[in-house]
């Protein structure tokens, strides 16, 4: 009858190569960081050694092309690592995961040079950090609103500005910026640039405090008088842009499945104590507002892997539509934030306190309805691509 139906070709399963990279993920969040990252959280520790560890079994750097040395994974692939990694603790995984952001503006509009030396040598070879700088204090969901200037000197350019809430700043060897070169052509006059750390005028500034994701280093960039190399222009002058959504589009998937990562962990917790706990003579699962709360849940959980699988499957086919992307990422990040809150009132005093997960879980939670686009952005991409 499904043959008949003519969808025979839909699977949802994985392939042996898939649940082997699933396992590895998910064996090393057990072993790495699930057990480290409550300290990591108090303490703000950012983790360089988990990073390190991870880049030598091949979960770190994952979406760069195996000619230049990376794993060469599809964004399908990316997001089932960023799961399992979300699962263990987003701050952590949000460390590991943010070369895969910063890369992307070389891998998506790099030159054959640009690829070789920037990922193959720097990020490979020599296990660096690169962090992806275009957030300002006046421009987060405006990317066009960017003030950071690239002016055209003797063959190279001059960048003066500054980035703020940039993961991975303090750790970062270099960084993609994106300026502005023309500053009277609107979203035709951004650029992107590759920015090595050790060329003068570069600084790092504050780091932040944070609500959650503590240990993912979030600071400031400041660029006075940058002379950047020519050569260091990342596709043409005035493509700063569309290389910068055609980025979010390769990177919500990944950041939808690490919410979805963190879902599950409510779920998972959540059952486990429902289990356990008692009230009136029964477990409280039996208690259906509490039952029920876990049910929906579950639901959610699955409805928001979808989306995100069917959003990695879409770019990784050359499906370009933006919606897709924004529909994980905006549903994934409304799920996972109210399987938190609803994770705290199954554990109800208990799930205020920091000896118990979920606490934890809301306080990371909430990040992923703001970075890499807000869920209300998510909703104008949906909006505009409905009614276009």
């Amino acid at each position: 009858m499904v043959e008949q139906l003519g969808i025979s070709g839909v699977s949802f399963e994985l392939t042996k190569e898939q649940k082997m990279l699933q396992k590895m993920a998910r064996d090393f969040t057990a072993k790495e960081i699930i057990p480290v990252a409550a300290e990591y959280d108090e303490h703000a520790i950012f983790p360089e050694e988990i990073f390190h560890k991870a880049r030598e079994i091949g979960l770190v750097n994952t979406n760069i092309p195996a000619e230049y040395g990376g794993v060469g994974a599809t964004i399908f692939e990316e997001c089932l690592v960023a799961e399992e990694l979300g699962y263990g603790c987003t701050g952590i995984s949000t460390s590991i995961s943010t070369n895969g952001l910063g890369a992307l503006p070389i891998i998506l509009a790099g030159s054959e040079q640009q690829k070789q030396y920037w990922l193959g040598e720097r990020l490979v070879e020599q296990g660096q950090f690169v962090s992806y700088g275009v957030t300002e204090a006046a421009a987060g969901s405006n990317v066009v609103g960017i003030e950071t200037r690239a002016e055209r000197k003797n063959g190279c350019y001059v960048i003066n500005g500054s980035k703020t809430f940039i993961t991975n700043a303090s750790h970062a060897n270099f960084f993609t910026v994106f300026a502005k070169t023309d500053p009277a052509a609107g979203h035709r006059g951004l650029s992107c640039f590759v920015v090595d750390r050790q060329t003068p005028g570069v600084r790092v500034g504050r780091k932040f405090d944070k609500l959650g994701q503590r240990a993912s280093d979030t600071a400031e960039i400041v660029f006075e008088n940058v002379e950047v190399p020519a050569e260091n222009l990342i596709g043409k002058e005035g493509q700063g842009f569309y290389i910068a959504m055609n980025v979010f589009d390769h990177s919500r998937p990944g950041v939808a499945a690490a919410a979805v990562g963190l879902q599950r962990r409510a779920l998972e917790e959540s059952v486990k104590y429902a289990k356990e706990r008692q009230a009136f003579g029964v477990p409280i699962y039996q208690h259906q507002a509490i039952g029920h709360k876990i049910a929906d849940m579950a639901m959610n959980y699955e409805a928001s892997r979808l989306l995100v699988w069917q959003a990695a499957w879409a770019v990784d086919n050359g499906v370009q539509n933006p919606k897709f992307p924004a529909f994980a990422k905006a549903f994934a990040a409304d799920m996972a934030t109210k399987a938190a809150v609803d994770a705290v009132q199954v554990f109800g005093g208990y799930g205020f306190m920091k000896e118990y997960p979920v606490e934890k879980l809301l306080r990371d939670v909430k990040i992923f309805q703001i970075y890499e686009g807000t869920s209300e952005i998510q909703r104008n991409i949906i909006v505009r691509e409905l009614f276009r």
